[in-house]
């Protein structure tokens, strides 16, 4: 069974940072596709960050120079790193794995993440 918990969210201010953390079970984060996706409120979901089994890292524009996402294969856990943090970054984060071998996507519960002016 794959878990996905992600954590990390809260309220900052705009020109902060959060790191957001997606702690995994019943899946090697390492050796699949993973990625952190966001919807705010009256808005569809969208991708914000991916990083492939390879290693491979892609951003949305919005973030791209701001947002870091990486992952440890330690502790099978992969984050998000976000800077200068901007009010239209306010969504609900969810983390998402991939299953390469099934084709199988796999999704957190999701973490709130406010900016505040």
């Amino acid at each position: 069974q794959v878990q996905l918990v992600e954590s990390g969210g809260g309220l900052v201010q705009a020109g902060g940072s959060l790191r957001l953390s997606c702690s995994a079970s019943g899946i090697l984060l390492s050796y699949n596709d993973m990625g952190w996706y966001r919807q705010a409120p009256g808005k569809q979901r969208e991708l914000v960050a991916l990083l492939s089994s390879k290693g491979n890292a892609n951003y949305s524009d919005s973030v791209k120079g701001r947002f870091t996402i990486s992952r440890d294969h330690a502790t099978n856990t992969a984050f998000l790193q976000m800077n200068s943090l901007k009010l239209e970054d306010t969504a609900v984060y969810t983390c998402n794995a991939f299953r390469i071998s099934n084709s199988m996507h796999y999704w957190g519960q999701g973490t709130q993440v406010t900016v505040s002016s």
